[in-house]
């Protein structure tokens, strides 16, 4: 258990110094660092996938329909994603992108309730009521949606309910769900490269090294969290989540000074309070199961 914990906190971590490395990228556009992530990160998965033995794994899935119909549509998702907070990041956005992953389990248990039939006990719904009323302070103060937030938000929302029904390893389903947009990426690349807009062009040699660790840290955390998932217990797991935004949220205020007004920590004062419920809430439930 405690090598699971390890594996998912060292995964976790990893997401939450992520914003550092987006950036370093800043002066690319968001698009073209969006296909270099997807680009390399196919590269890297294939590595992982030959040096590890499961090309026989990988063309089983392959030839599973219904499988690869849900990694597409979740590839198209994770696009999005990944997309939104790239950009989120490099426009200085870091504290929107945070707010999108603290909501983003409470955006779940609705997604479960309504396609998957999953249970909603009054804690949640409590929990998601504080979590709207979040949301609305800033459209009512300030009259806008945060759309930054809840569309990186809805978008990994999405992905994690199509992925209930992959039953591909990790680093097989990254590798497919890129293989479905790599085209589109390689694409990207060239139109970017041949006017003198890409990487090749704007970052010196030594700099060029960020671009393959565009795919390398894409699907590291990926494969600690997949190792980790196994060994640590669920709750535990669902817990110690909550470092990556927290992390991200720190880095936003304290070490790129982003705007953070009393509205907004009166949004994310809602949020936090609809988190400790919805917490709260999963540890009571999971210590009922394991009385019966």
């Amino acid at each position: 258990m405690k090598k699971g914990i390890l594996y998912i906190l060292s995964c976790y971590l990893l997401w939450g110094v992520l914003p550092i490395f987006w950036k370093m990228l800043q002066s690319l556009n968001p698009i073209y660092v969006l296909a270099s992530r997807i680009f390399w990160s196919l590269i890297f998965c294939l590595i992982i996938i030959l040096l590890s033995n499961q090309t026989s794994i990988l063309w089983k899935f392959l030839k599973n329909k219904r499988e690869m119909i849900f990694l597409f549509f979740s590839s198209i998702f994770i696009t999005i994603n990944w997309g939104l907070y790239i950009y989120a990041v490099v426009s200085g956005h870091i504290v929107e992108g945070s707010l999108a992953y603290f909501l983003s389990p409470l955006i779940s248990v609705l997604l479960g309730f309504f396609f998957y039939g999953e249970k909603l006990d009054k804690s949640k719904v409590i929990a998601i009521i504080f979590a709207f009323i979040g949301v609305l302070i800033p459209i009512i103060y300030y009259g806008k949606i945060p759309l930054i937030s809840l569309s990186i938000a809805f978008s990994f929302s999405i992905y994690g309910a199509l992925k209930k029904n992959v039953k591909s390893s990790s680093i097989i389903s990254v590798f497919i769900e890129t293989l479905y947009v790599t085209p589109i990426a390689i694409f990207i690349i060239i139109f970017f490269e041949k006017n003198s807009l890409g990487a090749l062009n704007i970052f010196s040699k030594l700099e060029l090294i960020l671009i393959p660790l565009t795919g390398v840290l894409t699907a590291i955390p990926q494969l600690l969290f997949a190792k980790g998932i196994k060994l640590a217990p669920l709750s535990l797991s669902g817990i110690l989540m909550y470092i990556n935004p927290f992390m991200q949220f720190l880095l936003g205020i304290l070490i790129y000074k982003e705007q953070f007004s009393k509205i907004d920590l009166l949004t994310f004062i809602f949020i936090w309070i609809a988190l400790i419920i919805y917490i709260k809430s999963v540890l009571v439930n999971n210590k009922n199961i394991d009385k019966i």
